[in-house]
């Protein structure tokens, strides 16, 4: 990993839940020493890219990720397309739902919504980065990714995140083949216990796969019924989302019109 790579990767460290971090806490989360770690925050101090907390040597994120962001938005507005179609999708099917893109070699959670119809719901975290072989978002995009960044992510170790976590790389390949039947992947505890979620992968212009719209609602909710509906749902939301950024799905993905 380069010096760029190096320090950009710390500044994913950071979430809603950990908004300031030490530099303890750094060094602990990236496994690289402390002076490198140090030497890596101060060159992203002295470009605006995180400052330190007043009265504190903790580090949280500067103006200038809110300036990348801003022009990020400007020119691919999917945030502010997806909000509506994240909001209808969850008044559609009363459960949680989600937009992860790909950022780089993660696929990190964008936007979120949730439906008032319940009072418990799965909780989702802005900006969380989540795992492909243990979510559904994660197998959608798997599943239409190129076979190099597919190899790379399988021959990664395998995170057990709950014991319904699949980390055989194997048993992963062959449940992306039945993504690839079906144009959906699906989920039951491989990411947080007792969640079942489905995902649709979302395509750009070029075809090429840049994330996936997600349904996630509790075990105990997921119906004979529910497991109809919610999977209906989605298709139509991920084709109404990809048509609204302007995307084309690719040839062998199963057809749905947008609504």
């Amino acid at each position: 990993m380069g010096t760029v790579s190096k320090a950009l990767s710390l500044l994913t460290y950071f979430n809603h839940g950990r908004t300031e971090i030490g530099l303890s806490d750094l060094t602990r989360l990236s496994g690289m020493n402390k002076a490198t770690v140090f030497r890596l925050m101060t060159e992203l101090q002295d470009c605006g890219f995180v400052e330190q907390a007043e009265g504190d040597r903790s580090y949280r994120l500067g103006p200038q990720v809110l300036r990348l962001a801003a022009l990020r938005e400007a020119s691919v507005p999917i945030l502010s397309v997806s909000r509506r179609v994240l909001r209808d999708l969850s008044d559609e099917t009363g459960e949680t739902t989600h937009l992860s893109l790909l950022q780089g070699t993660q696929l990190s959670s964008l936007s979120h919504a949730y439906s008032p119809r319940h009072a418990t719901k799965v909780m989702m975290e802005d900006a969380e980065v989540l795992t492909y072989h243990g979510t559904s978002s994660g197998l959608a995009v798997l599943a239409y990714a190129e076979p190099d960044f597919v190899e790379t992510a399988l021959t990664q170790p395998l995170e057990a995140h709950t014991p319904a976590t699949i980390t055989d790389p194997e048993t992963v390949r062959s449940q992306l083949d039945e993504v690839r039947r079906d144009g959906m992947a699906q989920s039951i505890g491989g990411f947080e216990a007792d969640v079942h979620s489905h995902a649709v992968p979302i395509f750009g212009p070029d075809r090429q796969v840049i994330g996936a719209l997600a349904v996630a609602a509790p075990v105990s909710r997921m119906s004979e019924q529910q497991k109809l509906h919610i999977p209906a749902a989605l298709r139509r939301a991920g084709a109404t989302l990809i048509h609204r950024i302007g995307g084309s799905v690719p040839a062998n993905y199963p057809q749905i019109e947008p609504t």
